[in-house]
């Protein structure tokens, strides 16, 4: 099943630069982001109550906290970042670089969370990183 959810993630993201562009012209990229972050904000909510997961809000440690907190500025940093290139770049090649984060995950995983890396894996770095820098110029 998670590869549905996947799937789906990816259909979204990329309808998701493609209205963003659309949606900002004329106005201020950091605008558009506040009322992108509104829409996720009540729609994550509306699920959350809908599903009755609210409930779990109790259980949640302080190191839970810290972490989802600081992913939450990492993902507002990120929309800003996103939302500011793609007003004045093309969002195909944009959308490149933004997806070039997949190596830093890989990366990150390794790092911090001792993820392995194998061959396989290091020559998908290796290849998103050279159709990345070919999208790019």
């Amino acid at each position: 099943m998670w590869i549905v959810y996947a799937v789906l993630a990816a259909v979204f993201a990329a309808l998701t630069s493609v209205l963003a562009k659309i949606g900002i012209e004329n106005v201020n990229s950091h605008l558009a982001t506040a009322i992108r972050t509104v829409v996720v904000l009540v729609l994550a909510w509306a699920i959350v109550w809908g599903t009755g997961a609210h409930h779990g809000l109790k259980t949640i440690s302080t190191k839970s906290w810290v972490f989802l907190c600081l992913s939450g500025a990492a993902t507002g940093l990120s929309w800003l970042c996103f939302y500011k290139a793609i007003q004045i770049g093309d969002v195909s090649r944009v959308s490149a670089i933004d997806k070039s984060s997949l190596v830093l995950t890989i990366l990150f995983a390794a790092m911090f969370l001792g993820e392995s890396l194998s061959a396989k894996i290091v020559i998908g770095v290796l290849l998103i990183t050279a159709g990345t820098l070919i999208m790019m110029f």
